[in-house]
């Protein structure tokens, strides 16, 4: 076998070679088509709150929010190299053990402050009058 294959077996056998057939770095073509969707995924939104497109906040709102997530998914795979290859699949089992640890925090918090404001006791008009700075 050539040390030039050698090099590539390795590569791959250690997981190191990312899905754009180039090193572990990535290639100037692929880091240009991060960018370019990148810019597109920011000036959509853009587009669509500034213009008021769809005269509806809610729907705004969401299609806003949903291609922030694909802007995350294009800046891990484009920027950041992540694939279930690389690193045999650790960096995708931490990504998924971050994801999840920042769902149960954020619910958890939405949830007990939502419960601490049903549960308060309301004060009374004159309660509010005596204790004013």
């Amino acid at each position: 076998m050539s040390a030039a294959g050698q090099a590539e077996h390795q590569d791959h056998a250690h997981g190191h070679a990312d899905h754009h057939g180039g090193g572990a770095h990535g290639s100037f073509k692929g880091y240009v088509t991060g960018f370019v969707l990148s810019v597109i995924l920011t000036a959509i939104p853009f587009a669509l709150v500034m213009g008021d497109v769809l005269g509806n906040v809610v729907w705004t709102t969401i299609i806003v929010l949903a291609l922030a997530v694909v802007q995350i998914v294009v800046h891990m795979v484009y920027f950041l190299h992540m694939n279930t290859k690389s690193e045999g699949g650790w960096s995708i089992l931490a990504l998924i053990f971050t994801v999840t640890l920042v769902v149960i925090t954020l619910t958890g918090s939405i949830w007990v402050m939502h419960h601490l404001n049903t549960n308060m006791m309301p004060m009374s008009p004159h309660d509010l009058l005596h204790h004013q700075p």
